[in-house]
């Protein structure tokens, strides 16, 4: 019943994808704003961040699908500036929204770790319900299911191909439930485990790469580096790496990664990592396999990575938290 969109619109002109976009960054800007109180920052500061962030993450997300997909744009430079046809990528809007939230601490004298971590659970939650627009665009979906024990939604949709409705994944919800996921570990973690400043970001951005990465290679509307490297899964793959190497020079710093557990996760999470970025980069090595013995072998690698994170922060001495220095 569900699986066709029954319309594009909440209410025309309004389409369902802007609607939830501005809905999630309502809920982000508002749990923000509470824990504002939280950790003692002055009233409105995140008010004021939003005002430069959200504009910069806009053109951020437009500039990386554009440079991702310039063959689109090419013959109609003015289509580049028509963003309301679609077009804009969530990775460029991180991008752009953490330069312009560094030059907002600087000016304001205030720790970019603590602002990230801040803003980190409601971003989760935005790209949660904002993923939703993708379902009445009828885009962002994965490859075609032809097992009709999978044909249901929401696990997947019906897009419409050469005059009839062709089952494909739901790529769109996939994620979605992954972003919802990590904002409720976020919520519940960030006063009970993550402690040190710039945790709760690093978490949030390690666990939306692993999860990315394994999407990604599902989805039929990536963007590519070139024909074989999809910009997503190769930036998902050295996010994690460089989020763990960080973890890992602060655990051996500590002198606590020596015992065998820690150790034997080591081992295995950097050939995870060089798998993953060996099949980011020439993903055709994989790509003569059935797909759930490629899907296996993608998401265990990421589920080595998620496993060895928590195994590492745990040899990582703690850190009192701005906020515990308010209590």
């Amino acid at each position: 019943m569900f699986s066709v969109p029954f319309s594009r619109y909440i209410l025309y002109p309004i389409p369902w994808y802007s609607f939830l976009i501005v809905l999630g960054i309502a809920l982000a800007v508002y749990l923000a704003c509470r824990e504002e109180r939280r950790v003692g920052l002055k009233k409105d500061t995140v008010i004021d961040l939003a005002l430069w962030i959200l504009p910069a993450g806009i053109v951020g997300a437009r500039i990386y699908y554009v440079l991702f997909s310039w063959d689109q744009f090419s013959s109609d430079l003015l289509s580049v500036f028509r963003i309301w046809e679609g077009g804009i990528a969530i990775y460029g809007a991180i991008i752009a929204g953490l330069v312009v939230l560094v030059c907002f601490s600087r000016r304001r004298k205030l720790s970019p770790l603590l602002l990230c971590d801040l803003i980190a659970p409601g971003l989760a939650l935005a790209q949660g319900i904002g993923r939703w627009g993708n379902y009445f665009n009828m885009e962002a979906y994965g490859l075609p299911l032809h097992n009709q024990a999978l044909c249901f939604f929401p696990l997947a949709v019906r897009i419409m191909e050469n005059g009839e409705y062709v089952w494909h994944m739901a790529t769109f919800f996939y994620e979605s439930v992954w972003d919802l996921s990590i904002f409720f570990f976020l919520i519940v973690a960030r006063r009970r485990l993550l402690r040190r400043q710039g945790d709760v970001f690093l978490f949030y951005a390690f666990l939306y790469a692993a999860g990315r990465f394994v999407i990604e290679d599902l989805r039929m509307d990536s963007l590519f580096l070139s024909s074989s490297v999809r910009v997503s899964q190769l930036l998902s793959s050295l996010v994690c790496l460089g989020i763990l190497v960080r973890y890992l020079l602060l655990g051996l710093k500590s002198g606590k990664l020596g015992n065998s557990p820690r150790l034997l996760c080591l081992l295995l999470a950097f050939p995870a990592s060089g798998f993953q970025l060996v099949y980011s980069l020439s993903g055709v090595f994989l790509s003569g396999s059935p797909l759930s013995l490629r899907l296996c072998l993608l998401a265990g690698s990421s589920l080595i990575l998620i496993l060895s994170l928590f195994t590492v922060y745990t040899s990582v001495p703690q850190e009192v938290s701005h906020a515990d220095n308010q209590a």
